[in-house]
């Protein structure tokens, strides 16, 4: 295959670059009418560096490579071509949208009913963790356009009668990285082989890896490079930080930077299931609305944790890396990584979930004694030193007591829960977040701690 026409994109760039100045509306880039109302009901009123660069070339029919930063709105760059092209050749089972998480099939699902709904375009997601029948109904009313994880998908090609991709004409792969990452590889290969060659084809991704590239030679033909950010990068707007704290005493700093950023919206990342909802629990035992969402939860629970958060019901989203790609939930004030991520191009995932759109943010990264290096190679990654978080020790101290008592009962109900669940292993651990489930919590004393200042 040929390599990416980067000559063309060069000669290209400059020019776009000094129209991007004048280009001021969706319209400017070829996008139609109808789909210009659409953009502009959902509030998008003027194209991003992305969608400059990539709507023009996917309107001439060319395969494009994306990399932009995430919340960068990468989502519209191929949807609105996508729906344009739809509006030319009406046709059912038109595009396939792959991507690595559930939640992400969701959000982009949205994001196509919305721009497509004066058009009447239909979609469906197809993912694990969802009743397969209804899915196949849904495929049986041959959608425009499928929205899915690889092996589901894999699951209802080879299973559901019928159904196929043989008309497909657009083939989209988002966090195209994440989804090679995640050992996807064999599913992808079957999906592409039971796909016309003769279609166009997207990859978008904020983090390019050698098996992405490996991915375009196999999938893409003569593709054209849109890349808005060259090296890694973080949003300008977003104020990154870090703490450098004994490991024993994370569960103290964490409380004290909720009480002292208390009225924000937060994302808290760690790295493991249970990890996650211990963390939960130990902060709805001190009064703070936290809420979990990791993959041992089934689907119905994990959209629920979602849309609770999302709609404000929740101020704290505890969450593994499940939820670190390309979630937009605009009202995120703050991101902790809680645990340090291991791999360094997440930390730019997670950080991403803050400052989208031009809004500003902050992220916090707890270093403890041995996550020096991982720290290092993270600031290796984005080109800058990150200063430190400011904190008044004492008054961490002061709640070591009441975080230490709150760490025992979050144990406890850990235990039982576990214990409860074990014959119902697709459950596990997902602790019921209602008001009644607070029986445990109301013993540690007093509810949500004050700051305790001038003691």
């Amino acid at each position: 295959m040929a390599a990416p026409d980067e000559c063309d994109s060069a000669t290209e760039a400059p020019q776009r670059a000094a129209q991007e100045e004048e280009t001021k509306t969706f319209k400017d880039l070829g996008v139609t009418d109808v789909l210009c109302e659409a953009c502009d009901q959902l509030g998008w009123t003027k194209p991003t560096k992305i969608q400059i660069e990539a709507i023009p070339l996917a309107l001439q029919g060319r395969d494009i490579i994306g990399l932009a930063e995430t919340g960068s709105g990468k989502t519209g760059a191929f949807a609105l071509p996508i729906l344009n092209a739809l509006l030319e050749t009406p046709q059912r089972l038109f595009a396939l949208v792959l991507t690595p998480t559930r939640e992400l099939a969701f959000q982009i699902s949205e994001q196509f009913e919305a721009l497509g709904s004066s058009i009447g375009v239909q979609s469906a997601v197809i993912v694990g963790g969802i009743d397969s029948m209804s899915q196949s109904l849904a495929l049986a009313k041959k959608p425009h356009v499928i929205i899915a994880t690889p092996g589901r998908l894999i699951d209802h090609l080879e299973n559901t009668k019928g159904f196929n991709l043989r008309a497909l004409k657009y083939l989209v792969m988002d966090e195209a990285d994440r989804i090679l990452n995640m050992d996807f590889e064999t599913e992808v290969d079957k999906i592409l082989k039971v796909i016309p060659r003769d279609r166009k084809t997207f990859l978008f991704s904020a983090t390019m890896t050698k098996k992405v590239q490996k991915l375009q030679r196999a999938a893409l033909k003569n593709p054209v490079k849109c890349a808005v950010s060259s090296k890694y990068q973080t949003v300008e707007k977003l104020q990154q930080y870090y703490l450098f704290i004994p490991s024993k005493f994370k569960d103290t700093y964490l409380v004290y930077i909720l009480n002292e950023l208390a009225g924000n919206s937060f994302m808290i990342f760690c790295s493991t299931c249970n990890n996650t909802q211990r963390t939960a629990l130990l902060l709805r035992n001190l009064g703070f609305t936290a809420i979990p969402l990791h993959g041992q939860m089934s689907q119905s629970k994990r959209l629920g944790s979602l849309n609770k958060f999302k709609a404000k019901a929740r101020s704290i989203l505890l969450a593994t890396d499940v939820a670190s790609r390309g979630l937009d939930i605009p009202h995120v004030d703050v991101v902790v990584n809680f645990d340090i991520p291991t791999h360094s191009k997440d930390y730019i995932h997670r950080v991403g979930r803050t400052a989208r759109a031009g809004r500003s943010g902050k992220a916090i990264t707890f270093v403890t004694q041995y996550d020096v290096e991982l720290f290092q190679r993270i600031e290796h990654l984005i080109g800058k030193k990150l200063p430190v978080f400011p904190t008044q020790d004492d008054e961490v101290m002061m709640l070591t007591e009441r975080v230490t008592e709150a760490q025992r009962f979050a144990r406890m109900e850990l235990r039982e829960h576990g214990e409860k669940k074990k014959r119902t292993r697709e459950d596990a651990g997902d602790n019921d977040d209602t008001e009644g489930a607070m029986g445990v919590r109301n013993k540690v004393a007093g509810g949500k701690m004050k700051k305790r200042k001038g003691r």
